[in-house]
């Protein structure tokens, strides 16, 4: 009676379980990363000597966004309201704060009107400090655009 052979040994890796495993964090990755942007998207306006918040960044930074359509979102929640209403939840969530900053972020194509009535209605509120949110001009695109003001 003969003894079977094991067969020989395989020296090359199975990658296949690995790339199942990258596709699978791949697609979570791509479902998840538009979930973690604050408030609503805009498009912001542009300046060439924009100033850097780093406050507006935090978890708990009251923002106001404003879109292109006239909508009020106001974060934490990033819930949808009338700008009639933005003193008063304004107002509950200045509570009990030492920083009373709120940040405005609207749409450069908003309706002047809109944003006006948001910090109209941010002012009743009693927010003493405004920060407008903009998007800085790369360096070599600043000085066309200081050429096209001039």
């Amino acid at each position: 009676m003969d003894k079977k052979k094991a067969p020989p040994v395989v020296a090359d890796i199975n990658v296949t379980p690995m790339v199942d495993v990258m596709l699978v964090l791949l697609i979570i990755f791509m479902v998840i990363t538009p979930m973690l942007t604050k408030g609503a998207q805009v498009d912001k306006v542009k300046a060439i000597n924009a100033i850097a918040m780093q406050a507006a960044d935090k978890e708990d930074a009251i923002m106001v966004a404003i879109t292109r359509n006239g909508q009020v979102f106001l974060s934490p929640g990033s819930k949808q309201l009338e700008p009639a209403e933005l003193p008063d939840k304004v107002r509950d969530l200045l509570t009990n704060r030492l920083d009373k900053t709120v940040f405005i972020k609207a749409d450069k194509r908003a309706k002047y009107e809109v944003v006006e009535d948001a910090v109209d209605n941010l002012r009743a509120a009693g927010v003493s400090d405004l920060g407008l949110l903009t998007e800085e001009i790369p360096r070599g695109e600043a000085r066309g655009a200081a050429a096209k003001v001039n």
